[in-house]
């Protein structure tokens, strides 16, 4: 579990950034294949994802940077700044990714005069895909969305040669309830933290193959937006429920907490929780909406249906 993928003169590559790519590109495969099968503007798509991939990152930073800014309050000027641009390290929100990349879409699709559902369905298994890459990367950093500690026989101690895991939670924090340092001690020379904390990382790399596969069957909808509003309403429902329920993350308000050894390491309610609430209603209710709604595509194809109820394909200056 190393941070670095490659080291060319001191030029770093980091696991992160290659797993998220990867992610990325297998998601542009799938959605290019069935925008071709749909008859949609193929070319017009691929634009539309080059700026999601640019705006999904910058919004996934700057949520992150907002949420999570006690790790850069402390930095002189003008170092913040780099900080807070540097990516390599990971450090993303992928609900403010998800943002980015929406907002995007709306753009074009305003400026294109295209039905928003129908390219918005074509990337969620790439936000999927992304889902799984991102948490592989979390794995390899060691630092990323570490779980609370637990007693449960679920709990997963990090293995020694984990460094970047062990140094980064070894610094002691001034908030005792995301402390780690109290359960580390030297072994053979290297610092250790010894207690098993929820393995938060891989929940979410499970989670992220259960929306691929979801995908799969939410795409086969004959209603545009079926794909993208089951996303959002799973997403958050595992996030929240499963994920964050672990995660050593602030509790905002402090609802209820029980870590340590002898413990679930359970903690409510995050940030993540939060937010995921209204989210999940209204998910719910554009799913309903939805269900009421004509098809819109002919039956077992990626034919569109035109309100006099013929089969036609969005022209290719969509």
């Amino acid at each position: 579990m190393n941070p670095v993928f490659l080291n060319i003169g001191g030029f770093t590559i980091a696991w992160y950034g290659v797993l998220i790519t990867l992610g990325i590109v297998a998601g542009v495969w799938v959605g290019t294949r069935l925008a071709r099968q749909r008859g949609l503007n193929v070319d017009l798509f691929n634009d539309m994802i080059l700026w999601m991939i640019v705006w999904g990152l910058v919004g996934a930073r700057l949520v992150f940077v907002a949420t999570s800014w006690h790790q850069f309050e402390n930095i002189p000027f003008p170092r913040i700044l780099l900080d807070i641009v540097n990516l390599r390290s990971g450090g993303i929100s992928i609900h403010g990714g998800l943002i980015g990349g929406i907002l995007t879409i709306i753009y074009f699709a305003r400026k294109y005069r295209f039905d928003f559902y129908r390219y918005a369905d074509l990337a969620v298994p790439g936000v999927a895909f992304g889902v799984i890459g991102g948490r592989i990367g979390n794995i390899m950093n060691g630092t990323d969305t570490v779980g609370r500690v637990t007693g449960w026989p679920i709990g997963f101690r990090w293995p020694d040669s984990a460094r970047a895991f062990h140094e980064g939670m070894c610094v002691p924090n001034a908030n005792p309830d995301l402390n780690l340092a109290q359960y580390c001690q030297t072994i053979g020379g290297q610092v250790v933290m010894t207690a098993p904390v929820h393995f938060t990382q891989m929940y979410g790399v499970i989670i992220g193959i259960i929306l691929s596969v979801a995908a799969y069957f939410w795409l086969r909808s004959r209603k545009s937006g079926w794909a993208f509003w089951q996303f959002w309403l799973w997403y958050s429902i595992l996030r929240a429920g499963w994920e964050e329920t672990f995660r050593l993350n602030p509790l905002l308000p402090k609802a209820y907490l029980d870590q340590g050894l002898n413990a679930s390491g359970i903690g409510l309610f995050t940030e993540t929780h939060l937010i995921s609430i209204p989210l999940i209603i209204v998910s719910v209710y554009m799913l309903v909406r939805l269900r009421h709604r004509p098809d819109d595509r002919a039956a077992d194809t990626g034919q569109f249906v035109t309100p006099d109820g013929a089969s036609a394909r969005v022209p290719a200056s969509a």
